[in-house]
């Protein structure tokens, strides 16, 4: 989608979503879910492509289907939420969630060793935010850099009107993971999404028997500055947003740094995936994270910008017959 359009869309949709009524608008977002599950799309290829692995090859495709169709309902279920989440009460936010292990966060935030929470692509985080900010803790986070940057100002302003502080990934004005350093070693909270690779300098894991490339920074941070680091699962249950904040999972032991974090992040994934296992519809995974499936897509990328190249040089001449 050209970055002007994709732009435009999200502007309307904010703007639609906080004035229509709420059951119209749901209605809506689970139609485009469902339209993306019946023409599979790209999107729910993807998510099909990652749910296997948590299936099994044993699972036959009607299985996966229809996991997918659940798992394309709750990833716009998020992206509603997400747009309507500043227009919603205090009240409702807080009323409406489940939560387990809030005590243990809390604990790390009393004794002043500040937490890193990590969780993977599930349920809403966005509510998970706003809904920690209105218990009366502060979060600090960080915002992958999108295009363009007008978007990716909307994503951040959004996110600040919840309570949070918004870090770039990429391109500050001050050293992002300095400023999280900071944040911890104060006693604060700090909230990561860890299940993915995005800036390619992740550590190689384990998932579901296959290896895939996660963040460094949740294993780093708790391992620098003595922070806890907190696992936290989400997930829907009818109306109800759920989040369970698991027992914290210790610095790994090792005889060089990376062998420590590189112990640690296997820990956390390992945390993550049985969360996944138990609520695999609410895992909002569309992108390819397993190596195998990433080295895949490269090499298809490759050929067709190698077929395009050919082309154009063919139509210019660029080539002796």
């Amino acid at each position: 989608m050209d970055e002007r359009v994709a732009a435009a869309a999200y502007a309307a949709a904010w703007a639609a979503v906080g004035r229509a009524p709420e059951n119209a608008g749901r209605a809506v977002f689970r139609r485009l879910a469902d339209r993306s599950w019946r023409t599979h799309d790209e999107g729910t290829r993807g998510l099909e492509r990652n749910l296997r692995r948590l299936v099994g090859p044993n699972a036959t495709d009607a299985q996966l289907r229809a996991l997918s169709r659940a798992g394309m309902r709750s990833y716009m279920r998020y992206f509603y939420e997400m747009f309507r989440l500043s227009a919603m009460p205090p009240e409702r936010i807080l009323g409406d969630t489940r939560a387990t292990g809030v005590e243990t966060l809390e604990k790390a935030i009393a004794d002043g060793r500040g937490a890193v929470v990590a969780l993977p692509h599930m349920g809403n985080w966005d509510h998970a935010g706003a809904w920690i900010t209105l218990r009366g803790i502060p979060l600090t986070t960080v915002a992958q850099r999108v295009r363009p940057e007008s978007l990716y100002r909307r994503f951040t302003a959004h996110r600040e009107s919840l309570g949070m502080e918004v870090l770039p990934l990429t391109g500050g004005a001050a050293s992002t993971v300095g400023t999280l350093a900071r944040r911890l070693r104060d006693g604060g909270l700090v909230c990561l999404l860890a299940d993915r690779d995005i800036n390619g300098t992740g550590v190689e894991v384990e998932l579901f028997g296959e290896a895939v490339r996660v963040p460094t920074g949740p294993a780093a941070l708790a391992m620098n500055t003595g922070a806890a680091l907190l696992p936290v699962s989400l997930w829907y249950d009818g109306p109800h947003w759920c989040i369970r904040i698991h027992d914290e999972v210790p610095v790994a032991g090792g005889a060089t740094r990376s062998e420590r974090i590189r112990g640690t992040s296997q820990d956390l994934i390992r945390v993550f995936e049985g969360a996944i296992a138990e609520h695999p519809e609410d895992w909002h995974m569309l992108q390819p994270i397993f190596l195998s499936d990433v080295e895949e897509d490269r090499a298809r990328r490759s050929r067709r910008e190698e077929a395009a190249l050919l082309e154009a040089l063919d139509r210019t001449g660029g080539r002796a017959g």
